[in-house]
């Protein structure tokens, strides 16, 4: 069955919610070794290795070790990127806050949207921002935004519709983090499913585990045939010297380090356990009707229409960004490069309150109509976004604190200040 905005509509009215769960393979073939993203070893500090995220999910009836590819955060990212790109193109139009560092001192910036901020329009950096020379929060728009709740949206449908899809939290309010809380009503996820694995002696426990095989190799053969036992003075602007120096001192002074700290000479081989290779790649997307239905727009005595309408248009602009991201497809990041399975349905899942499943179809041309039809759908009955960005600057303050934080960055104090901190107790 194809999509239409009549079965949407009724869709959002009464369904539970839509889902797509799909197996992808490496680009290089199954069981190819994949790289998935690392994240700090248990204890923290510079000397952690990197780890991936491991656990135990159940397939079959059984716990089958799974790893994280791409989390429920990073999904929403690259979806947030595939419905920019597709507004860029024309396929698709919907408003967002935008900051606009031309014409200051970090121009390189650009521009900073909505769908580029962490914290989308409660980050900081909008917070930190004016329009014609007013605070933002002291303006009309500002102020409706940091009244907003769940049961009044409106401002937020308005400027910037995708925060409504990926969630955002008020938590830099003037009420000390109690500011208003939208959550996600879209849901994305890619874990690795049956990683390889070996047997391995807990030496803690004496148990007998299975740990994760996978290995990654690192060298450098240095091609001017440098020796590390010679001793390099590295300035903290990152310039180095074989001299001793005499006049530098404090903050000016020199480290002694060895040549592969500033990228010379060989790197001896290391080996890390790095990398995976797993049965499959499952990614999973769900788009939820009960979330969206939570959310008003309207008042008066056609408010329920309103509301339905408004929930309808968002949840056909979080179709469009799936199918968007199909387009680019999963290249997540160097050796982690995701196909689907050549038998693997593209279809979508309608799950009905009482748990039936419907199939339907949909791709990327049929979802931006679909959110065309229903914008225009929502506007007739009085909610409507916005047709331009609001576009605002960065207060003076906020481009002072970028370039300080540059300027810092030049000195080498960043890396300092870091190694600082991982040595405190």
């Amino acid at each position: 069955m194809v999509m239409t905005l009549e079965k949407l509509h009724s869709a959002v009215a009464n369904a539970a919610a839509i889902r797509r769960v799909r197996r992808l393979q490496p680009a290089g073939g199954t069981g190819d070794k994949i790289f998935p993203p690392t994240y700090p070893g248990d204890r923290g500090g510079r000397n952690a290795g990197p780890r991936h995220v491991f656990e135990r999910r159940r397939f079959g009836g059984e716990n089958v070790l799974c790893v994280l590819i791409d989390s429920v955060q990073s999904q929403a990212n690259r979806l947030e990127e595939a419905l920019k790109a597709a507004r860029e193109t024309g396929a698709l139009n919907f408003p967002m806050i935008t900051v606009d560092f031309s014409n200051t001192e970090v121009a390189d910036l650009g521009r900073i949207t909505t769908l580029d901020a962490p914290h989308r329009v409660f980050d900081a950096i909008i917070r930190d921002s004016e329009l014609n020379g007013i605070r933002f929060r002291e303006t009309e728009q500002g102020r409706r935004l940091t009244e907003a709740q769940s049961h009044n949206a409106r401002v937020v449908y308005e400027l910037s519709p995708t925060a409504l899809l990926f969630g955002a939290w008020n938590s830099t309010s003037e009420g000390g983090g109690l500011g208003a809380k939208f959550p996600r009503c879209v849901v994305s996820e890619i874990i690795g499913v049956g990683v390889a694995s070996e047997p391995h002696v807990d030496p803690r426990t004496g148990e007998v585990v299975d740990q994760p095989s996978g290995k990654r190799t690192g060298s450098r053969i240095d091609p001017l045939g440098i020796r590390s036992g010679i001793t390099v003075y590295k300035f903290p602007n990152g310039d180095w010297s074989l001299e001793v120096p005499k006049e530098k001192k404090g903050k000016d002074a020199p480290k002694e380090v060895r040549p592969s700290e500033i990228n010379h000479s060989n790197i001896a081989p290391t080996v890390t356990s790095l990398g995976v290779s797993v049965d499959y790649a499952l990614y999973s997307f769900v788009l939820s009707f009960a979330a969206l239905r939570r959310l008003r727009f309207a008042g008066g005595s056609v408010a329920a229409a309103a509301d339905l309408a408004a929930q309808t248009a968002l949840a056909a602009l979080g179709l469009a960004a799936v199918t968007a991201q199909d387009r680019n497809g999963y290249f997540l990041r160097s050796r982690c490069d995701l196909v689907p399975e050549e038998n693997s349905a593209p279809g979508f899942e309608l799950i009905e309150a009482n748990g039936s499943i419907e199939m339907v179809d949909l791709d990327f041309g049929q979802a931006t109509r679909l959110a065309e039809e229903a914008v225009e759908a929502a506007r007739v009955t009085g909610v409507g976004w916005s047709e331009n960005d609001l576009v605002l600057r960065p207060q003076a303050k906020l481009v002072q604190l970028v370039r300080a934080s540059r300027e810092l960055a030049l000195q080498g104090k960043v890396e300092e200040e870091a190694e600082a901190e991982a040595t405190k107790e």
